[in-house]
């Protein structure tokens, strides 16, 4: 097979995967100008919705996925990517899948040129985020094949790193606690305020100007509440308001993290709650 040319205007592209990465990701592809030729997925209702978005075809087995692509995009989850990339047909396209953790040698032995295009992003099939604003991180398995790969990536966004698989795990384990754990502490404090029949949109101005803190303030600059003062009196307050215990128990250990990184020594024994 003759190696397809990166720098050509037009390249074919085909998605495995059809959830919330692949498509935000497909449809800035299709917006850069790429032609995406199938989307695969298990779940026929997620490859026929993303696949009418694209106007291209979608498929649920692999057996029908096309061989004459010039990249191969493989955005599934970590524990099924093995197998799946197990079944792809034979090809002569690059290989790159989109996961913080999974290492880039998962491709080892069924392709010969692959590699990884990670968008640090928070992404929601429902909800437009402009590509060419997030970091891309990339690897490539060879000088060539990352260099292909970087130029794949450089179509859809302004920011695009090199890094490697190694440096990608401390970088996803990162972007959990900035993101996902932080979403979840947004979720807790909106069950607070519905229980009370108070409506969580207070709440934005506060989450805004938190995030906004950073572009000029470290974390440990920015830090404030009862635990950084060591409040012993609004903990206690605190702790004694929240019934579930898993929850008392996050916010007893994140205070005492906090007193113990960012305030001064001593931190108030936890309650028993009423």
């Amino acid at each position: 097979m003759n190696t397809p040319d990166i720098k050509k205007n037009i390249l074919k592209v085909i998605f495995i995967g059809a959830g919330n990465v692949a498509a935000r990701m497909s449809l800035s592809m299709k917006d850069a100008g790429f032609s995406i030729l199938q989307v695969f997925s298990r779940t026929e209702e997620n490859a026929r919705m993303l696949g009418k978005q694209l106007t291209c075809d979608f498929i649920t087995e692999t057996s029908q996925i096309r061989t004459d692509a010039d990249i191969y995009i493989f955005s599934i989850k970590d524990d099924i990517l093995p197998n799946i990339i197990a079944e792809i047909p034979v090809n002569n396209g690059i290989w790159a899948h989109t996961a913080g953790s999974v290492p880039i040698d998962v491709f080892e032995g069924y392709a010969e040129r692959y590699g990884v295009i990670y968008p640090l992003q928070t992404l929601s099939k429902n909800r437009y985020t402009d590509f060419r604003k997030i970091p891309l991180f990339v690897e490539g398995n060879a000088e060539a094949s990352e260099k292909e790969i970087r130029i794949i990536a450089e179509k859809i966004s302004e920011n695009v790193y090199l890094m490697t698989s190694e440096k990608r795990r401390y970088l996803h384990l990162a972007a959990v606690f900035a993101c996902n754990f932080s979403n979840h502490m947004y979720r807790i404090a909106t069950q607070i305020l519905e229980e009370q029949d108070i409506d969580r949109q207070v709440l934005q101005p506060l989450i805004d100007e938190t995030a906004n803190k950073l572009y000029t303030m470290s974390p440990d600059k920015a830090q404030t509440g009862p635990a950084i003062r060591y409040d012993r009196n609004i903990i206690n307050r605190h702790l004694a308001l929240l019934k579930d215990p898993d929850i008392r128990n996050i916010y007893e250990s994140i205070s005492k993290n906090i007193h113990e990184k960012t305030g001064t020594a001593g931190y108030p024994p936890p309650i028993t709650a009423p």
